[in-house]
């Protein structure tokens, strides 16, 4: 899963109706201990955190592991005010656009350094975004600059670059520069909130392998230090000059092997806040934090997703993958195995991001094993009669891939097993790698509140997040024409559209939404407030004096 920015907003005109995700769960009035105490600003929280894939590189992070730490270390042109929603600008002054959003001026805001006292200036955002869209630098998320003119010349689809700056971005100052797209693209401002268009300063072009190891940033956190596979050490940046000021001293993201390892130290108070409360705990785990248990919604979707490039399904007829899909009791799942604790996916878009439909995929997420036979047929069967369900062992979806398994098996008669990998990381680079067997687990968390985030980011041909071989022109065209569009709102609605055509063609089965089902240990003062990608504002809490 992903790495997103934290987000309630509005976008012109239009709201959207987010549930409450600015807090904890729990009772407000029975949380007195919690509130006890005062704050120590050069306390240490301590984090759950799984090995990133790939070295801390703001291009190279497309899971939320990479994306938790890089999110420290960087600020980047924009973010989304909590509460309110409204883009909010961080190292920017400004980010206007042209009259049909083709081409965006930014200002950045005077004075800011990197860590290692460096400037950073407009040259430091159009260096860095051309190494990262350099097809030799093999950054995971390049494809996110692809809407910029000269894109296709720093990364062709075959062959070396032809050059290695986009014709498309123009330094004009110390403090301004242009973005020149290759077509209108109405919300661009709220896709720079993601990661990827963090700045570099010059010492990163010297070594940038090293830099991966040891990254300089110009965000709230510094980084101190990475012994893999256990400890990643972020503290205070004193001279930070943005919105967001640390209000603890640094964060130490530990890493755990098992969510049931990662709750046990939570209860005992040697870790602070964990990912997820395995499901072996789902039942007992409110009694057992009280007002430090946390339930609450955030913008995801879990899904399960055919590798296109396998023998097995790269020429699949859609009515196969729209029975399996039927052949799933999603109610059941989530109200037994899972507790509760998910919500049936009802759309390939999560809940609180504009564009989110009701019942936008209908019939074919419901539970129907006679339909779900009948379509299964009518395609020409399961090649093999058998699937398999890649997914991280290290994170506890064991008892949900075998409950969808058995669910599977019993409507259909298709033999489902599950696929485990030891690790995210692992997991992670078996689909890279086009090395997936059947079927993986895909999760999904925005990255900027637009329902395009969940589609053309996910599911178009040359994405970074498609690793799944999936292809349509079709699909392609209309995500195209959408980003064209003259304003937020139509881009929306065609992107609903085009939803309607994934829902006939079926990149993956969408499973349920998520919540945060997590706690937090009684070393912290107060609530943890919680971001709409489901992660903790880390800047935002308070650790107890001792």
């Amino acid at each position: 899963m992903r790495g997103a920015k934290s987000a309630k907003w509005v976008a012109g005109a239009i709201v959207v109706a987010l549930a409450a995700t600015a807090c904890g769960g729990g009772d407000d009035s029975a949380g007195d201990d919690m509130n006890k105490g005062k704050a120590d600003p050069n306390g240490i929280v301590t984090a759950q955190l799984s090995e990133p894939q790939n070295p801390l590189q703001p291009a190279n992070a497309k899971e939320s592991q990479g994306s938790r730490v890089l999110r420290t270390i960087f600020a980047g042109l924009v973010d989304y005010e909590p509460g309110t929603g409204k883009l909010e600008y961080v190292n920017a002054e400004s980010v206007t656009p042209n009259k049909d959003s083709s081409e965006w001026t930014v200002k950045l805001k005077p004075g800011w350094k990197f860590h290692d006292g460096t400037p950073v200036t407009a040259k430091s955002y159009v260096d860095s975004w051309n190494w990262s869209a350099n097809i030799k630098n093999n950054q995971t998320n390049s494809s996110w600059f692809s809407d910029i003119v000269g894109f296709a010349d720093v990364h062709p689809e075959k062959g070396d670059p032809k050059a290695d700056k986009m014709s498309g971005l123009k330094v004009v100052d110390d403090n301004t520069f242009t973005i020149k797209l290759t077509q209108p693209v109405s919300y661009f401002a709220y896709k720079l909130g993601y990661d990827v268009w963090a700045p570099l300063p010059e010492a990163f072009f010297k070594d940038p392998k090293g830099f991966g190891e040891k990254p300089v940033g110009n965000g709230p956190y510094k980084f101190v230090s990475w012994e893999h596979n256990k400890l990643i050490k972020v503290r205070k940046f004193a001279d930070y000059k943005g919105p967001n000021v640390a209000k603890n001293g640094g964060i130490d993201f530990k890493n755990y092997t098992t969510a049931d390892a990662a709750y046990s130290d939570l209860r005992s108070n040697n870790v602070d806040w964990i990912e997820q409360v395995p499901t072996t705990a789902l039942t007992n785990y409110k009694s057992d934090l009280g007002d430090r248990a946390i339930d609450e919604p955030y913008s995801a979707v879990q899904s399960i997703v055919p590798a296109f490039y396998t023998k097995q399904f790269k020429d699949i007829d859609p009515k196969v993958i729209q029975g399996l899909s039927m052949a799933i009791d999603r109610q059941t799942i989530t109200k037994t195995v899972l507790q509760g604790t998910r919500t049936p996916a009802d759309s390939y878009v999560a809940p609180g991001v504009l564009g989110y439909k009701k019942g936008a995929l209908g019939d074919i997420v419901k539970f129907d094993p006679a339909q779900a036979k009948k379509l299964i047929q009518e395609g020409g069967g399961v090649p093999g009669n058998k699937i398999q369900i890649q997914y991280n062992a290290d994170q506890d979806h064991k008892p949900w891939v075998d409950a969808v398994c058995n669910s599977i098996r019993k409507s259909t008669g298709v033999e489902c097993t599950g696929d485990p990998k030891p690790t995210f990381q692992a997991d992670l680079d078996a689909r890279d790698k086009d090395q997936v067997k059947s079927m993986y687990r895909g999760g999904w968390v925005l990255d900027y509140p637009v329902n395009s985030n969940f589609m053309r980011d996910l599911y178009g041909t040359t994405a970074a997040g498609n690793t799944s071989g999936y292809s349509n022109k079709e699909f392609d065209k209309l995500s195209s024409d959408a980003d064209k569009a003259s304003s937020i709102d139509e881009t929306v609605k065609m992107y609903q559209q085009a939803e309607q055509l994934l829902a006939k063609d079926m990149p993956a089965i969408p499973l349920w939404f998520y919540k945060v089902n997590s706690g937090q240990s009684t070393n912290i003062l107060g609530k943890i407030e919680y971001g709409q990608d489901g992660d903790p504002i880390f800047d935002t809490i308070q650790v107890k004096q001792k």
